[in-house]
């Protein structure tokens, strides 16, 4: 990849308030991905990781809201969800754990409900 891909969320506008404690703005925030680095970006919360420490991703779909929106630490794992919708996301997987964004865990997955599913996953090398 020669440039940076920069995939904004796709946000319904029903769960607004469950976004606003975290800051996040439509217009501004979303996943960017170049070749050194991934960066996601959710209100005043920001996840870092070297690109290479990018292990792959896929879509998962169909979530029930109080899983799924806002951003929140997984009740079964040590991941970690941009959510702005209930349809679809991509879950990117880790290497090496990256440094807590919320909770005292490094995270090891991000969920994050971009508007381009395919288009991340395919940038991201997953299925």
């Amino acid at each position: 990849m020669a440039e940076e891909r920069y995939f904004p969320y796709d946000c319904d506008e029903r769960f607004q308030l469950f976004w606003w404690p975290a800051g996040l703005r439509p217009d501004r925030d979303g996943v960017t991905v170049s070749d050194n680095n991934f960066v996601a970006t959710y209100g005043r919360f920001r996840l870092t990781t070297p690109r290479a420490n990018v292990a792959g991703a896929h879509i998962t779909r169909d979530y029930r809201w109080w899983t799924a929106v806002g951003m929140r630490l997984s009740l079964t794992d040590d991941g970690v969800t941009f959510g702005t919708n209930t349809k679809a996301g991509v879950c990117v997987h880790f290497h090496d754990r990256v440094r807590p964004v919320i909770g005292p865990r490094r995270h090891s997955a991000l969920t994050v409900t971009v508007a381009d599913l395919d288009g991340l996953v395919e940038v991201l090398g997953g299925e």
